[in-house]
């Protein structure tokens, strides 16, 4: 059973810095691609990231590219989100995700394995 567990969120001002971790377990994940969505009050869970276990390729939303960076370190089975520049409107809560071998587009994306989330508040 696939387990993930997010961790790291918190209240940062605007232009502040934040780095989400998820702790992996369950799997072996390197045919695995590790996604960051979020969900902010009243909208809908959007992509945010993805990276692909093996390669480490990456796939970022457009809101994000350039703030954003999100990594794996394969000895911890943890995937990690760097933010940075963080804005009031990237106030949510975050998930990690997880599927074996996804290849479509993120933006549709539908995970099989979430993690409970952890909030991220940006103060302005």
């Amino acid at each position: 059973q696939v387990q993930l567990v997010e961790s790291g969120g918190g209240l940062v001002q605007a232009g502040g810095s934040l780095r989400l971790s998820c702790a992996a377990s369950g799997r072996t994940f390197s045919s695995y691609v590790m996604g960051w969505f979020r969900q902010a009050p009243g909208k809908e869970r959007e992509f945010v990231a993805a990276i692909n276990w093996s390669d480490r390729s990456t796939y970022y939303a457009d809101s994000v590219k350039g703030r954003f960076t999100t990594s794996r370190d394969s000895a911890k089975n943890t995937v990690y989100l760097q933010m940075n520049s963080l804005k009031p409107e990237d106030t949510a809560v975050y998930y990690c995700a997880a599927e074996r071998g996804y290849r479509g587009n993120y933006y549709y994306w539908h995970p099989d394995y979430w993690g409970q989330g952890t909030q991220v508040t940006v103060s302005s």
